[in-house]
Parts: structure tokens; C-alpha cells; sequence
């Protein structure tokens, strides 16, 4: 079984560019403090890494 994440937005994305918006919607994130998640892949990482400013990431037994 996949090691699972949980991604926490911890900072705001108002003033942020698109990219990076729309980063946190790929996530699944709609709101400051949600939190969500992932199985830990390649590709969450990778999206991650976009935004790691602005969220938070702890692993889920």
C-alpha cells in the first residue's frame, strides 16, 4: 500500500500567480487551513514543491 500524505494550506494564495493558484486547486485545496489527503507520488511531489510556501505536508499512518 502507497504511503499517504496530508497537505495543509497554511498560507494564503490571494496575491499568488495563477500557476501557483491553480497548483493548490490540483491539489484539491479550495480554502486557507483545508486540508487534504494524497497518496505520496511522484507527481504530488512534484506539485508540492510549486507551492511549498504556502502548504504544509505530514504523513499519515
Amino acid at each position: 500500500m502507497a504511503r499517504r500524505i496530508r497537505i495543509t494550506q497554511v498560507r494564503s494564495a490571494v496575491g499568488r500567480r495563477k500557476i501557483q493558484r491553480r497548483t493548490l486547486r490540483a491539489l484539491g485545496i479550495r480554502r486557507h487551513q483545508q486540508a487534504v489527503v494524497h497518496d505520496d507520488t511522484a507527481a504530488i511531489r512534484g506539485m508540492i514543491a510549486k507551492v511549498n510556501y504556502l502548504v504544509q505536508v505530514t504523513e499519515v499512518d
